[in-house]
């Protein structure tokens, strides 16, 4: 550097552009990365979020991709003094030190320029005939003063071909840049994008607290800090003071320094005045700008407003909205405040609001004021006019189940609409049998016509199939299956989801979607258009397509996340089809990720078939690895899900699981003490309908063929699989045919039977439908198999346990002068059971050799029949023991 500058302003300008210390739990974000997407090809990033959501490390993370890619990269923390002048000579410096090249720049950091802007555009020529593929950083532009923020504005105009610009600043620096972004040439990246997901959130656990860290309690910090990744390191901070090797704490969130210091940091420092403002307006979840002038009822609420979201964390701001939300835990921390206010105060503020949301045409949040302000009648009939929709439409049961508890059953009785919302809201939750009650209301009004009939028999079907009862569904639905009695289109299209479920139920899934896709669709109806796609996911994983159901339900799970909530009964059952998808296609890690914190919700509110598949995945996941106790606790979770809503098949499934748990380890007795609970929980429940009977019936043949595999009886194993994978035809159930035909030909090969066809039949169906994990999960020992028969060999993959010690093992001939080599190989591959035709294909000769060589070692073995010649040998010591 130029010695005309002092020592101090020299010292200054280096530590400027050094770049900051990457730390060392820094996260890599691959779904940000910038030489991918959208990111990939523009000559211009802006950056802009409030702080604390990371963008310094977010440009350390793409800083190390250009570096790893050939880039020469610059790096610049503004700062207030960076007046024009200095800014051009930070820009020169930051090129000097981060490409290496001592000369660059030399004439801007000798004499600083004179023109605000002459300065920045000797810079970019400079850069332009450097030959440098150059990235310039520019951090905390934010901090500029508003000339060099012009000056950094026309730099990103001005880019040469060869520099790329990346600047971070808040979210309330205007670079007036909007016209870079319409044409193209700036890529905005906002606080909804840097916000940490669910699996970035799980990556910062895990590398703070190691990989063992509980998904669970990873899942749960995330919802408290809303993504928020300042919070998230705080919340970290303070669990982890018991010391860096610790494990994860148990995270308590309803009290503790936890909560309270993560609280108090996102309220701290603000003026009596913002805190009053802040209080009033949390009597709402989400606020727009008009509302807060009419809650706060002052001059200014608007400003005040977008400056309180730019400046802390209180909010959190929807992208291309005026609408922000307040952070649950930060309106929980107001509301006592908010309650301290005079009750006449109170009520006025809940009548504003009611008002405000009823102009809006927001009835059902509006009735909810209503009753608060103590306006009764308003209340009844805003809910009356709201509910049944927000119910129907949106799938917002909650809320009508939260007004159950607060109407008075005349009030409900007087009011068929409220009458309808409460029987659909009882019927998909886990209090399916109080609808009938309701429905027994509406029905006993003598004006109830056939409209009216056919729609409570959509309820009460939508019971039945939570309280996993296929066939009382069936006899509701099938006498309006043709010509269903409604005429609204939104109960159309439930009818029309509700025959793609039967038809499932019957076993064909592929008709069930045609039914779905080829039905009504009514105009907004986004609840009902979602519940089609899980039945049409749920159709694909029925038949093993696992891709596709992942494909389809991906898109369906981040909409039900967003509107609905990550936690809601929606979002979790269509989470627990995901993850059996997941699991399938072997991604562990997503399948801990998906069900994190939801198990609670699944076993609650979930359908059925949606509470197995969560359960199964999760204890299929443990036992795959190795942790056989934490998957018995899972399946003994399910069995008490089974007990507790009166479910069981659920009990059915959980036992068989186990059967399939104790046949892999080789455990004969438990296998056998589980199938017997088995055998006897089904025989309780004879007395149910035929498909509750078929679906319960497949699950037990596949237990009954594990628990002939536990025993070694491979020919009875053969027979029941046969058995059980005709069940699985009969029903369209795909994955479960492609296991049960690779256990088959296990079984067939270990009677010395020809079975690698069949075998290879196995293998195609699972590659054709991407089911990585299907021989894996049936058997370590038919995985093994199909290792040695793929030629990955038994070192990819940990040596499973043996199925037995008996003469089906891989027998090995040992070295003797008694036979001859040709006679050990033939012995070898007798004491596997082939057939002299199965050994002569193995050995690649005539079946006549072989039976020459079988004669001589009956000779020499003094053996009448092929087993007394394996038994001989074993004796003899010519057979490994």
């Amino acid at each position: 550097m130029s010695a005309s500058l002092p020592s101090s302003t020299r010292a200054d300008l280096l530590l400027k552009v050094t770049p900051p210390r990457v730390p060392r739990h820094l996260v890599a974000r691959t779904r940000l990365a910038i030489r991918q997407g959208p990111l990939l090809d523009r000559p211009v990033v802006l950056v802009q979020a409030p702080a604390g959501f990371g963008k310094t490390s977010l440009l350390a993370q793409w800083r190390r991709e250009f570096l790893a890619h050939g880039f020469a990269v610059a790096w610049l923390s503004a700062q207030p003094q960076d007046d024009p002048p200095r800014f051009a000579q930070s820009l020169a410096l930051s090129v000097r030190v981060g490409a290496g090249r001592p000369t660059f720049g030399h004439a801007l950091l000798a004499e600083a320029p004179a023109d605000a802007l002459e300065g920045i555009t000797m810079w970019l020529a400079e850069v332009a005939q450097s030959a440098l593929d150059v990235v310039l950083f520019v951090d905390e532009a934010d901090r500029l003063p508003a000339a060099s923020r012009e000056s950094l504005a026309y730099l990103l105009r001005n880019l040469p071909a060869n520099l790329r610009a990346i600047a971070a600043a808040r979210a309330d620096c205007d670079l007036q840049l909007d016209d870079l972004v319409a044409y193209g040439e700036c890529a905005v990246v906002g606080a909804s994008q840097l916000r940490f997901t669910l699996d970035d959130a799980l990556a910062v656990v895990r590398g703070r607290f190691g990989q063992a860290a509980d998904a669970t309690q990873a899942a749960r910090l995330h919802e408290m800090t809303e993504g928020w990744p300042l919070g998230l390191q705080l919340a970290l901070s303070v669990m982890g003071a018991a010391g860096a090797d610790a494990g994860l704490p148990a995270l308590d969130l309803h009290g503790g320094a936890l909560r309270e210091q993560f609280v108090g940091f996102m309220l701290a420092n603000l003026a009596p005045a913002d805190l009053g403002f802040l209080t009033r307006v949390s009597l709402v979840a989400h606020l727009h700008p008009r509302l807060a002038a009419v809650l706060a009822g002052e001059e200014g609420a608007a400003e005040r407003l977008a400056r309180l979201v730019r400046e802390t964390p209180v909010f959190v701001a929807a992208e291309q909205s005026e609408w922000v939300r307040m952070h649950s835990l930060a309106r929980a921390a107001l509301m006592p405040r908010l309650h301290d206010l005079p009750a006449q105060e109170r009520r006025e503020l809940h009548a504003r609001a009611a008002d405000w949301f009823a102009q809006q045409g927001m009835l059902d949040v509006a009735a909810q004021h209503a009753l608060a302000a103590g306006h009764d009648r308003q209340a009844y009939e805003l809910a009356e006019r709201s509910l049944y929709e927000s119910m129907v439409k949106r799938g917002e049961q909650g809320s009508v189940l939260e007004w159950l508890a607060q109407l008075p059953r005349e009030e409900v009785d007087r009011r068929p609409r409220l009458l309808l919302a409460a029987a659909w809201s009882l019927a998909v939750s886990e209090r399916h049998r109080e609808a009938g009650a309701y429905v027994d209301r509406l029905l006993a009004n003598p004006e109830a016509d056939d409209e009216l009939r056919c729609e409570c028999a959509l309820i009460l079907g939508g019971a039945a199939n939570f309280a996993d009862d296929p066939d009382a569904f069936a006899a509701l639905h099938d006498p309006w299956a043709d010509a269903p009695a409604l005429k609204a289109p939104l109960l159309l299209q439930i009818h029309a989801n509700r025959s793609a479920f039967r038809d499932l139920l019957e076993g064909r899934p592929a008709l069930a979607r045609l039914r779905q896709q080829q039905g009504p669709h009514a105009v907004g109806s986004l609840n009902l258009d979602r519940w089609g796609e899980l039945i049409v996911g749920l159709s694909y994983l029925w038949e093993g397509q696992v891709a596709l159901a992942d494909q389809l339900l991906r898109p369906t799970l981040a909409a039900a996340e967003g509107d609905l909530g990550r936690r809601s009964a929606f979002a979790t059952m269509v989470a627990s089809i995901v993850s059996a998808a997941a699991w399938e296609e072997d991604r562990p890690q997503e399948v801990a990720a998906l069900m994190a914190n939801r198990l609670d919700v699944l076993e609650r509110t979930g359908l059925p078939e949606c509470v197995l598949l969560g359960y199964r995945t999760l204890a299929r996941a443990a036992a795959a690895s190795g942790s056989d106790p934490r998957a018995g606790e899972l399946l003994g979770a399910l069995d008490a899900v089974g007990i507790a809503r009166n479910l069981p098949r659920l009990r059915v499934v959980s036992l068989a699981e186990q059967v399939r748990l104790h046949a892999s380890r080789s455990r004969r007795e438990s296998c056998a003490e589980s199938m017997r609970q088995l055998d006897e929980l089904v025989a309780q429940h004879a007395q149910r309908g035929p498909l509750w009977q078929r679906a319960v019936g497949s699950v037990r043949a596949v237990a009954h063929a594990y628990d002939a595999i536990a025993a070694q009886d491979w020919r009875l194993a053969a027979e029941r699989l046969t058995a059980a994978d005709a069940h699985a035809l009969e029903l369209r159930q795909g994955r479960l045919h492609v296991e049960l035909l690779g256990l088959r030909a296990y079984a067939l090969d270990r009677c010395g039977e020809r079975a690698r066809p069949l075998m290879a039949e196995a293998m195609d169906l699972a590659q054709m439908h991407g089911l990585k994990r299907v021989f894996e999960d049936a058997h370590p020992a038919l995985a093994a198999w199909v290792r040695e028969l793929t030629g990955t060999g038994p070192a990819a993959a940990p040596k499973p346990a043996p199925l037995t010690a008996g003469p089906a093992e891989m027998a090995r001939a040992m070295p003797s002068t008694a036979l001859t080599p040709k006679e050990r190989e033939v012995l070898a591959l007798a004491a596997r059971n082939l057939s002299n035709k199965e050994i002569a294909l193995a050995m690649q000769v005539g079946e006549e050799t072989i039976k020459w060589h079988m004669k001589n070692l009956f000779a020499k073995l003094d053996a009448g029949h092929r087993k007394q010649v394996v038994a001989r040998a074993r004796i003899l010591g010519l057979l490994a023991q």
